[in-house]
């Protein structure tokens, strides 16, 4: 049985092939702002005593870099409890997400929504020749 699975590529991939746009607050941030940033997108979510320490930074230092993020609007943060303990789960903002990359002409993936994908089937054949042929 096969699963559809999204892809997902780097973010530096991405901005090659242009599809991801950088923000005028990202431009602006620092070395450790932009590798937090980087951290979260590559996670897809991180709880925040676990971002500090994958940063190599202190607890003071790894909130203040997503407070940064947070009122920037590049990280979302919510309330949460991780190993018995009161902390923020950060997750990219949704607007990071370009669904150009899931569409062949005006048809969007058959592969979102679905748990099972039958390649062999029509929406999935008329989907890639769409890709194939699009301008």
């Amino acid at each position: 049985m096969w699963y559809a699975r999204p892809f997902v590529c780097s973010q530096e991939h991405a901005r090659e092939v242009g599809t991801v746009s950088v923000s005028s607050a990202e431009a602006e941030l620092s070395a450790d702002e932009r590798a937090g940033l980087e951290l979260v997108r590559e996670t897809g979510g991180i709880h925040q005593s676990d971002f500090w320490k994958e940063l190599d930074v202190s607890s003071r230092k790894g909130s203040r870099i997503i407070e940064s993020l947070v009122e920037k609007e590049l990280v979302d943060r919510e309330d949460t409890v991780y190993n018995g303990h009161n902390t923020y789960y950060i997750t990219p903002t949704a607007r990071d997400l370009d669904f150009r990359l899931l569409m062949a002409g005006d048809m969007l993936s058959p592969f979102i929504g679905e748990e099972e994908v039958d390649p062999n089937s029509d929406a999935f054949s008329q989907w890639i020749m769409n890709l194939a042929y699009q301008d």
